[in-house]
């Protein structure tokens, strides 16, 4: 019988991104096996489901759609097994105030690191402060948990390096591999007005300043072919990238939010999915790009250095290398057939059913209580 854990997050529906995608996948297929994974999230316009349990919330002024839950503990939750935080902040505390009230054990997932979320205000001197700041909050957090799931070998040496020294178990978020399939691209092109023929590179995801999206643009206008740049999805820095596609000669087109029916059409209409952002701890749209069959140029730092297989599923380049950049856009394009099929012997392995597979096995050590920290490591990389 599988235990019933209490999940605590501040990012949930209709905010959909990367943390949202990856609890509602975990704890379909939790539940599909017999599981009760309750969650607590900040009351929003979503209308909550059985076993969903929103809690009084403020908008977060600096950045729209993301609200700041209270600490409170819902009653429904009280008499679960185990305890499953994805937040550091104000609802992650009251999951870590249920596990030590109780005596439970206390799983921590670290999905974006909280000194990024300082870039949702600008990319300003004053974000290097407030991000040494949240770097140091959230390590106190996490050196409380029993465990610590990382999706990325890359993110729990960071986490290494930062001083947490509990047990830290590599866990990918895993992606729906039924849904991520190759599409029809050509049909999305022709919804989008977008050449049938032409090179078309593109990304779809957050815009925020760190992911360094500009970079997209500056790398394709020094390729030796014409190419149409594609940005799906919407965020902070992207006005400032739109005021940087005005400046550019080439055509760079800005879809804003798709539904997820429609993103296996758009990655499988693009040539080649390019990921600059260094600050990943997996990468799930690079995932998803693959999934359809289509490489990433990413770069070789955070989880893409983990989640890009260079010469296999995509290409690397060094941070700051623009020419690299293009170059490994170039490399990809010239390669694209091969990585094609490479990417889509990769699929299963991705799968989510396989993430859940290995997040049981987590929450078995912890209940038999197999990790008593911190001497204990887990060897799950």
């Amino acid at each position: 019988m599988r235990p019933d854990v209490a999940v605590f997050t501040d990012t949930y529906l209709p905010t959909v991104n990367g943390v949202t995608y990856t609890i509602q996948a975990w704890r379909d297929r939790w539940v599909g096996r017999g599981g009760r994974m309750p969650v607590v999230y900040p009351r929003s316009a979503h209308d909550p489901a059985v076993d969903e349990y929103p809690v009084f919330s403020l908008p977060f002024p600096f950045y729209d759609g993301f609200r700041v839950g209270t600490p409170w503990i819902p009653k429904a939750v009280r008499d679960v097994d185990l305890v499953h935080s994805h937040t550091p902040f104000g609802i992650g505390l009251a999951g870590l105030a249920l596990a030590k009230r109780r005596d439970l054990p206390f799983v921590a997932s670290f999905h974006t690191p909280t000194s990024e979320y300082a870039n949702y205000l600008s990319n300003s001197a004053l974000a290097s402060v407030i991000s040494s700041v949240a770097d140091g909050y959230e390590t106190r957090v996490l050196r409380r948990a029993d465990r610590v799931v990382t999706p990325s070998p890359s993110a729990k040496r960071r986490l290494r390096e930062r001083g947490v020294d509990v047990p830290i178990t590599v866990v990918p978020n895993g992606i729906d591999v039924e849904r991520f399939s190759p599409g029809d691209g050509e049909a999305f092109r022709e919804r989008h007005g977008l050449d049938l023929d032409g090179t078309v590179v593109g990304y779809i995801g957050r815009h925020g300043y760190e992911k360094r999206l500009q970079d997209v643009v500056t790398a394709c206008e020094r390729l030796d072919r014409e190419v149409t740049v594609v940005f799906a999805g919407d965020g902070p820095a992207r006005a400032s990238l739109e005021a940087r596609a005005e400046e550019s000669p080439l055509d760079v087109r800005f879809l804003g939010f798709l539904e997820r029916a429609e993103m296996p059409a758009f990655y499988t209409a693009l040539d080649v999915f390019g990921h600059p952002s260094p600050v990943e701890t997996e990468g799930l749209v690079a995932l998803e790009a693959n999934a359809c069959g289509t490489p990433v140029v990413g770069v070789d730092a955070g989880g893409l250095a983990d989640t890009v297989r260079d010469g296999e599923t995509g290409v690397h380049y060094q941070p700051g290398d623009l020419d690299g950049f293009a170059d490994g856009i170039e490399r990809a394009l010239a390669d694209r057939e091969r990585l094609h099929e490479a990417c889509l012997v990769r699929r299963d392995e991705t799968s989510v059913e396989h993430a859940v597979d290995r997040l049981e096995s987590v929450y078995t050590e912890v209940l038999d209580g197999t990790t008593d920290r911190p001497s204990v490591e887990t060897h799950h990389d």
